[in-house]
């Protein structure tokens, strides 16, 4: 069963345009391809045996700069939707292991026994689930929801001890 892939590449990789390129070593970097939008081009990567195809996808980032993402298939059927979609999908996958392992901290977990491993992995996607209803009411995302909890945290945690400390300083009554 042949299996394919689609994958992110570098603008530093080399890619020859045609295998007579390739057998001469005539590389130009994926950067520097004169990509049309909506085209698939295909190329051989350097070191690759096989050819692969590959689109730029040019986008615009939270902060109003543009960026370029070259996305990479084996597969000859997929045209620049199809692959752009399939590769926002995975995407999400990554965003969610990224955040369960970094955000709610599944990988922490100090626990010995089948339940507890269970309850851990349970409370971690539990947390996951919270940050993500928060992370769309508040349109931030985990880590800077996390990096928010945190501050609070430490501001909950510092007004308690001054309450404390200034338990303490009153006189004792008799």
């Amino acid at each position: 069963m042949k299996r394919e892939f689609i994958m992110a590449l570098k603008t530093n990789r080399k890619v020859a345009l045609s295998l007579e390129d390739k057998r001469k070593g005539a590389y130009e970097r994926v950067g520097s391809l004169k990509l049309k939008p909506g085209a698939v081009l295909e190329v051989h990567l350097e070191q690759v045996k096989f050819p692969l195809f590959v689109l730029k996808q040019v986008f615009t980032n939270e902060d109003g700069s543009t960026g370029v993402l070259y996305l990479a298939s084996s597969d000859p059927t997929l045209d620049h939707e199809r692959m752009t979609t399939i590769y926002h999908r995975r995407w999400k996958v990554e965003e969610y292991h990224k955040s369960l392992k970094s955000n709610a901290s599944l990988a922490k977990s100090p626990t010995k026994t089948t339940r507890t491993q269970s309850n851990h992995i349970f409370c971690s996607i539990h947390a996951f689930v919270k940050l993500e209803r928060m992370r769309i009411a508040t349109k931030l995302n985990h880590f800077a929801l996390r990096s928010r909890l945190c501050v609070k945290a430490v501001q909950a945690a510092f007004q308690e001890l001054q309450r404390l400390q200034l338990a303490d300083d009153e006189p004792m009554r008799a």
